[in-house]
């Protein structure tokens, strides 16, 4: 049933592209995935993250004209100071190494946070009702081309950690359980649709900036 005080109004939620129950399944996600159900071990329920997806898409059999935007996993920025690239550098300097899981193969994506804005505004101005965005420019980067980048500018070595070695207390610490997960994804619906073209330098680009190691710049000069 339609509400005539929400009917064309626009709604646009976020959540992250790689949160739990999204299930890549080994292979690219794409706009036209659905929130999907959590493990097996979970069966008959839906992650939290999933219910409010599922329940925003819902939305648009109501008449309004409701999206959701799936965020990278990696946003970065000239202000990122409390993400995950911090971390892991925090965790690199603390260690004396940047570490990358096994064979650094697996993953991930990324996207600047002023091309991640310019895509809540078109998803806002012009975006149809009942559909995914995906906020994503680098669709798919080997976890060790991020560690060496990092180690690059940091002047520190990018080595392999051992599987044996991911869980608590490991190199990674709190962050094991998501470092070895792939999370490949696409964004060619969201840019034929919306029009959306990411213009903001992408993630190895950025790291190569210098804004996320000024201490490090400052050491070397």
């Amino acid at each position: 049933m339609r509400d005539g005080a929400t009917a064309g109004k626009p709604l646009v939620a976020a959540r992250s592209i790689g949160s739990p129950g999204q299930g890549f399944l080994g292979r690219t996600a794409t706009e036209e995935d659905p929130a999907l159900p959590s493990s097996d071990e979970h069966k008959g329920t839906l992650r939290a993250r999933n219910v409010g997806e599922s329940t925003v898409i819902g939305l648009a059999e109501r008449g309004v004209r409701s999206s959701v935007v799936r965020i990278a996993n990696i946003a970065h920025d000239t202000t990122d100071r409390a993400g995950f690239l911090p971390a892991l550098i925090a965790l690199a300097k603390e260690k004396g190494f940047i570490g990358y899981p096994a064979d650094g193969a697996n993953r991930w994506n990324a996207v600047h946070a002023r091309d991640l804005a310019s895509l809540f505004r078109l998803a806002l101005e012009k975006g149809p009702a009942g559909r995914y965005w995906h906020a994503i420019d680098d669709g798919g980067i080997p976890f060790r081309e991020i560690a060496e980048a990092i180690g690059s500018r940091l002047g520190l070595p990018a080595v392999s950690v051992p599987v044996d070695e991911l869980v608590l207390p490991g190199y990674f610490g709190f962050l094991a359980n998501i470092v070895t997960q792939s999370y490949p994804a696409s964004n060619l619906i969201t840019r034929r649709t919306l029009g959306w073209e990411p213009v903001q330098p992408r993630l190895l680009d950025d790291l190569d900036n210098g804004h996320y190691f000024p201490a490090a710049d400052a050491e070397g000069r």
